[in-house]
């Protein structure tokens, strides 16, 4: 056991003059299985990098672990499994490596496959293991859990509860709930440790913001009635000195006078302590202005209709037959496992050029606004996004400054946005789209948890039809009316 002590850290990018940290300062145990939590582009990555010495910073940064980062770079994906594995963990024993795999249900073929046969989630399992087979080393896991279905993420999940020793950085509630004792959380303006899982952190913290809510509406109301008391005092104080003017006695006016000025001054300096007071509040608040949806009604009750259709790559069928239908005010959720072809289904939705057999008939007129899984293909300004997708751009960019966009991100090209950003305006875009039905695929990789809650609450308010793909499971608790489960063929 060991500590990993962050003293006074300040940090900004060379290209910006706004500090990312400043003068943070915490410690945390090697022992400990953290996770770490925060909005999108707040820097959770950006202190990741400083650990592992990739920038120049000032403050002091001390320990005596080494660090490994999740995804692990793979240079050649070309080469067997097991080659990759001996790169990565040169002093592992092969019983060790089998133990591994076995905890985490892979198959010990793929060790003589090459790696990038692998599916996403076997990539995930394969690295997780290798990495921790590094014996003292401290890990930093950066959102494992993107494009993983959710029996994965459960058993990566359990997986990561028998370890010690992370940082793990991902916005999945009950994914966190599962593996973690500790949450570090990147404030608006501090970084704070706290003991326990996300749900017990996000309890305290929900406890705390609704205290000083509490508190700041009592010191406005105290420092508003100051202000008015201050204002007669300084009123009477005027008027006793220009009574002044012709009076008998004007030593006993001036005093009066003065007395009145003496107590308009001590008001002025209780309001001036409130100020400060109240300065001290709300700093790390966290609040999300309410999102609309407006969702057209369909003329009939019934959308789509799925009729035994089953997705083919390379003339090869990958899933059992799917038959079901999409209804006025349902949000149907497509599950399975990765590679069942659950994203093409959703694109048959508006791309018939996929390859299928069985039916599918989609209502007359049915107006559809999609999101796609894949940002790699946004580039430009929000301007000319916005212009493209015949979106206005004035209630475009409304919609980003609720989803915590600050107003500096719209003048930069959305390449240069994080993952989470990016898929945030992919969003923002449909939400600004008035459809009968929404195609959202795992609308949530990379999304902040504050965010996610925050969509939530939309679909839960406007209630518009949906069909999604989505690994959540809070989320898919929160929001499916209807589940249909994909079966993988084998």
């Amino acid at each position: 056991m060991s500590m990993i002590k962050i003293e006074n850290l300040t940090f900004s990018y060379p290209t910006s003059g706004d500090n990312i940290f400043e003068n943070v300062s915490f410690q945390i145990d090697t022992d400990w299985k953290l996770g770490f939590v925060g909005r999108n582009g707040k820097g959770k990555t950006t202190l990741f990098q400083l650990l592992l010495h990739q920038y120049e910073y000032s403050g002091k940064i001390t320990h005596s672990v080494q660090f490994d980062y999740f995804p692990y770079t793979v240079t050649d994906k070309s080469q067997l499994t097991q080659e990759i594995l001996q790169e990565i963990c040169p002093s592992a024993e092969q019983w060790e490596i089998t133990r591994e795999l076995s905890y985490l249900e892979v198959e010990m073929d793929i060790l003589w496959r090459p790696f990038e046969t692998l599916s996403n989630g076997e990539q995930t399992k394969v690295l997780l293991a290798a990495l921790f087979l590094n014996e003292g080393h401290f890990l930093l896991i950066d959102e494992p859990t993107n494009h993983l279905d959710t029996h994965a993420r459960k058993m990566i999940s359990a997986y990561l509860k028998k370890k010690k020793g992370f940082i793990l950085i991902s916005h999945d509630r009950c994914f966190l709930d599962g593996c973690i004792d500790h949450i570090l959380s990147l404030n608006r303006t501090t970084i704070e440790v706290q003991n326990g899982n996300f749900s017990s952190w996000i309890a305290n913290f929900t406890r705390q913001q609704e205290s000083e809510i509490a508190q700041n509406k009592r010191l406005q109301k105290d420092m508003n009635r100051l202000k008015q008391s201050a204002k007669r005092s300084a009123v009477w104080s005027d008027r006793v000195e220009a009574s002044k003017v012709g009076a008998a006695d004007k030593g006993y006016v001036g005093h009066k006078a003065a007395k009145m000025m003496k107590r308009s001054k001590a008001i002025e300096s209780r309001q001036q302590q409130a100020i400060e007071q109240k300065s001290k509040l709300l700093k790390n608040i966290e609040t999300t202005e309410n999102l609309k949806l407006c969702p057209l009604q369909y003329h009939t009750n019934r959308l789509v209709t799925f009729s035994d259709v089953t997705i083919s790559y390379d003339n090869k069928p990958i899933c059992n037959p799917v038959s079901f239908t999409i209804e006025q005010g349902e949000r149907v959720v497509l599950d399975g496992k990765n590679g069942s072809g659950k994203s093409s289904l959703l694109k048959l939705l508006t791309d018939k050029s996929l390859q299928y057999t069985g039916t599918i008939a989609i209502g007359a007129g049915l107006i559809i606004s999609y999101v796609p899984q894949e940002t790699s293909h946004l580039q430009g300004t929000l301007c000319n996004f916005a212009k493209q997708h015949h979106i206005h751009e004035s209630l475009f960019k409304t919609v980003l400054r609720k989803l915590d966009f600050e107003r500096i991100q719209f003048e930069k090209d959305i390449k240069e946005f994080s993952e989470g950003q990016k898929k945030k305006v992919l969003i923002a875009k449909s939400l600004c789209e008035q459809a009968h039905l929404y195609v959202w695929d795992e609308p949530l990789n990379f999304i902040d948890i504050y965010s996610r809650m925050q969509i939530e609450q939309l679909i839960k308010q406007f209630l518009p039809t949906m069909i999604f793909v989505e690994h959540d499971n809070a989320f898919q608790e929160t929001i499916a009316t209807k589940s249909i489960q994909i079966i993988r063929l084998s």
